[in-house]
């Protein structure tokens, strides 16, 4: 009887660790997709040496993210006010 509590607790125990092991999974990719969309904005992820492509992309990038962002916002208050 003993022996079939240890295995039930192991199993147990082993769903557990597992279900923690996605979690940790899970915000640690939530944590990558964030410093890459950072790296991608900020210009860090280009191949360009040159300090002005760079500034050049980091501001087309920016007044890219800024017009998705405004984008966004324009079809969330078009659609509240029901068009």
């Amino acid at each position: 009887m003993t022996d079939q509590q240890n295995d039930r607790g192991r199993e147990e125990s082993k769903r557990i660790l597992d279900r923690v092991s996605r979690e940790v999974d899970s915000s640690s990719l939530l944590m990558r997709a964030s410093d890459r969309v950072r790296r991608h904005v900020t210009a860090k992820d280009g191949e360009a040496e040159d300090a002005i492509e760079r500034w050049g992309m980091r501001i087309g990038r920016g007044l890219g993210l800024i017009l998705v962002v405004a984008v966004v916002i324009w079809l969330v208050l078009f659609l509240i006010r029901g068009g």
